[in-house]
């Protein structure tokens, strides 16, 4: 399954105002792993920027004086996000941009060429009544986001992901093949039969215990954990 991680920024609130995207920020998700993939856009509004959006973003004018404008980034954008699952935090406000800038080059709606998935409303429905801010969720999840000081297209997006695969279980699936094409059920890496662990006597592994001081870096861990988030798993 690929996803996109999805993030943007404009230059207010509101596209049936006449506002405009001017930063599009997306990180490729496929069967729960990055792939390192992204796509990262500055674009010319050939509008102002309000003052309370520079506020948010630091986006200025000026910088974006220089920028493409839309309709020479859509194909590619498009291209990017085309057949994938969009995860969004609060979903209505990014595609409702995004629909209005493709209408404006003649591509049709977001929903027709991609699946949406809002984790502001995933998140709502886990943990009713709490605050479902990305912040909020980061400081939940344990995620650090002290280098995030003002909001910005693609390190929303990068901390999304890293949110999003938290909330969903975790980034990746344990495997025991690495490619799967070994038809004996047989770990080529290690050499390991598969079909024969069943079968081994559970008397004859050797157990190693955690020694006082290793228990004691444990809890310390966890400590740190606590602090950082609504208190660790481990100890639920």
């Amino acid at each position: 399954m690929r996803q996109v991680v999805l993030d943007t920024e404009t230059t207010g609130i509101g596209p049936e105002q006449g506002h405009r995207i001017i930063e599009i920020g997306c990180v490729e998700v496929i069967d729960r792993k990055l792939t390192g993939r992204h796509y990262h856009q500055y674009i010319n509004p050939q509008r102002e920027i309000d003052e309370e959006a520079i506020g948010v973003h630091g986006i200025t004018n000026e910088f974006v004086a220089d920028k493409p404008l839309f309709a020479q980034i859509a194909q590619d954008f498009y291209q990017f996000i085309a057949g994938a699952e969009l995860v969004i935090h609060n979903a209505p406000f990014d595609v409702g941009f995004m629909d209005s800038e493709f209408r404006r080059v003649g591509i049709a709606d977001t929903a027709t060429f991609c699946g949406v998935l809002d984790t502001l409303v995933l998140a709502r429905d886990m943990h009713p009544g709490q605050r479902n801010s990305l912040d909020a969720l980061c400081k939940r999840y344990g995620i650090d986001n002290s280098h995030r000081e003002l909001h910005g297209a693609l390190l929303d997006a990068e901390i999304l992901a890293d949110v999003y695969l938290m909330m969903t279980g975790g980034q990746t699936d344990l495997m025991f093949a690495g490619d799967g094409d070994d038809e004996a059920g047989t770990d080529s890496e290690n050499g390991l039969d598969l079909s024969k662990v069943g079968s081994i006597d559970a008397s004859a592994l050797r157990v190693v215990r955690a020694s006082e001081s290793e228990i004691a870096e444990h809890n310390a861990i966890l400590d740190l954990l606590d602090k950082k988030s609504d208190g660790a798993i481990w100890r639920r």
